[in-house]
């Protein structure tokens, strides 16, 4: 069975820095796109950063060179370095991967990691 187990979240200063990690277990294929959303309430999930297999990456456009998404295709892991946090950053950051089972790509979902950014 699939599951993407993130960790990293905390409550941090604004300014400084997070490092969530979001591990892929129980894939037996390929994952595709990997990546980041976040959410807070009354608010449309919002794209932070996506991830290809090939390195490519995508970030929202709030991030402004703040955030790094990496990845590690051996141990299905994805990394997301946040820093210059600030307090509008505070959400409920969910994972996010496409893994192909059964020769369909579907897509999986983390519980979510909470991000607060306080003073």
């Amino acid at each position: 069975q699939v599951q993407l187990v993130e960790s990293g979240g905390g409550l941090v200063h604004p300014g400084g820095s997070l490092r969530l990690s979001c591990a892929a277990s129980g894939v037996t294929s390929k994952i595709g796109v990997m990546g980041w959303y976040r959410q807070t309430p009354g608010k449309q999930r919002e794209l932070v950063a996506i991830i290809d297999d090939d390195g490519t990456t995508f970030y929202g456009d709030f991030v402004k060179e703040r955030f790094t998404l990496s990845r590690d295709n051996v141990k299905f892991v994805i990394y997301l370095q946040m820093d210059s946090l600030k307090p509008e950053d505070t959400a409920v950051y969910v994972c996010s991967a496409q893994i192909l089972t059964e020769n369909r790509w579907f897509d999986y979902w983390g519980q979510g990691t909470q991000v607060t950014v306080s003073s």
